[in-house]
């Protein structure tokens, strides 16, 4: 399993332009559901701390493998959502890593805890 994360500043001039840009961006991708092959998990989060670093909002997805990702991203439903959501951001971050999770703990294989019961 991929998880693909994103991060965004969107753009806005005042608190109700910020927050209409931040509706769009989550009907956008939303809308990606049931679309894309291999996407098997998507989760918008809007950010609640309201701290100077944080970012507006986060895009959480998860594909079977990298080349579902990999296709993901030249996807014409994908490509759809780029393109009516190019003006609004004013920053993006992006990190995908490799992350089986394991069932009974749910971290990753590579970061275990020890769970006292």
């Amino acid at each position: 399993m991929i998880k693909h994360i994103v991060m965004w500043n969107i753009r806005g001039d005042t608190p109700e332009a910020k927050a209409a840009g931040i509706a769009r961006l989550q009907r956008s991708f939303e809308s990606l559901r049931g679309k894309i092959p291999g996407l098997t998990h998507l989760e918008i989060g809007v950010d609640v701390s309201q701290v100077d670093y944080a970012c507006d909002v986060v895009l959480y997805s998860e594909f079977d493998s990298q080349a579902a990702l990999d296709a993901y991203a030249s996807h014409p439903e994908h490509l759809r959502v780029k393109g009516e959501l190019a003006d609004l951001r004013i920053a993006r971050h992006q990190v995908d890593y490799e992350g089986p999770l394991d069932a009974r703990s749910g971290a990753s294989p590579q970061h275990k805890e020890t769970i006292h019961e």
